[in-house]
């Protein structure tokens, strides 16, 4: 905690090669080396980047969807598995700690997949899976909740690092938890939502909830959104030119770094694609601890406690280890 860093952050904001894993891990290498050279040391991408969101769950009924479920778990990832090799790979080769959202497959069920936030050090090791804890409205249609024990903070060579998906942002909690646990820098990805009911602005609910965290925390956040590629709209929207006008609806997307102030560090990108860099100095966390700490002196621990359930949590536990099948031969004898 006293090597208090000063580094280059880059918040990606970018649209993916749709629901193809192997394109759009190409592209994330492509972007995470435009990063590094550009002198970036912590480079975090958006939610579910690998191999896309489920926009159909907000635009089609269930039936409907159905199909769009299955082409999305065909193209998810595992973990591990060959796309996120190519990440790890990229991460190292470039010495960047990164954070990428990918849909993630599980090895014990064809129905579940996780909205799912990978942190990745320079050394190309996995430093956490974060599994979305509360898929947002329509997003329960695809994605499984996860369970409290992702709900860490990483010891890395940019700082204490936790991290948090979209709506997950606004859960008071969750945000605590991280915050408790020293956390100093914040990722925040989030997906372009130009779907959502006509009054939600979601340039401005990314900013709000970024500077939220920010300024209570007294950390600082990188938040990066994905942007909806002219492929995505053809693919989703098809001759439906009322639907392809919800896709190209402006103010969807904003990436940026934000200060311990609750300020923007640089302009935040809004809508377009591009990479946002920010200075970040950790030492500039100190002093507005020193005034307003909630996770310290600014805090009633003998009123207030926050209990976390972080165990993992499996669809089956054996009390002792399964025994195998039995043959034929051997019930023969």
């Amino acid at each position: 905690m006293d090597n208090l860093r000063r580094f280059t952050a880059a918040a990606v904001q970018a649209a993916p090669v749709y629901l193809d894993p192997a394109a759009t891990v190409d592209k994330a290498v492509a972007l995470i080396a435009e990063a590094a050279g550009n002198g970036a040391e912590l480079v975090v991408f958006p939610e579910v980047f690998v191999p896309g969101y489920p926009y159909w769950n907000w635009t089609m009924n269930p039936v409907q969807g159905s199909p769009w479920f299955e082409r999305l778990r065909a193209a998810s990832v595992d973990i591990p598995g060959p796309h996120v090799d190519a990440l790890c790979a990229a991460a190292r080769r470039h010495g960047v700690t990164l954070v990428i959202g990918v849909n993630e497959r599980v090895p014990y069920s064809l129905g579940v997949l996780h909205n799912t936030l990978l942190t990745i050090g320079p050394d190309g090791e996995i430093l956490g899976v974060h599994r979305k804890l509360v898929p947002t409205w329509a997003e329960k249609l695809t994605w499984t909740g996860g369970d409290g024990s992702s709900l860490r903070v990483h010891t890395t060579p940019v700082g204490p690092l936790g991290v948090l998906a979209c709506g997950e942002n606004t859960n008071t909690l969750a945000r605590f938890a991280l915050l408790a646990q020293g956390e100093l820098v914040h990722a925040s990805c989030y997906i372009a939502l130009p779907v959502a009911p006509a009054d939600y602005d979601m340039a401005d609910a990314i900013a709000v909830r970024t500077a939220a965290h920010s300024f209570e925390g007294k950390v600082f956040s990188v938040v990066a959104c994905s942007t909806v590629s002219p492929e995505i709209a053809d693919a989703l929207a098809g001759d439906d030119e009322e639907l392809r006008k919800r896709f190209t609806r402006p103010r969807s997307a904003l990436s940026g770094i934000f200060g311990p102030d609750g300020r923007p560090v640089g302009e935040p990108l809004v809508d377009d694609e591009g990479v946002v860099y920010g200075e970040i100095d950790l030492a500039r966390c100190v002093q507005p601890k020193q005034m307003h700490d909630i996770v310290g002196h600014y805090n009633r621990f003998d009123v207030f406690r926050l209990e976390v359930d972080n165990r993992p949590r499996l669809p089956v536990a054996f009390t002792v280890p399964p025994c195998p099948p039995t043959t034929a031969s051997e019930e023969d004898a």
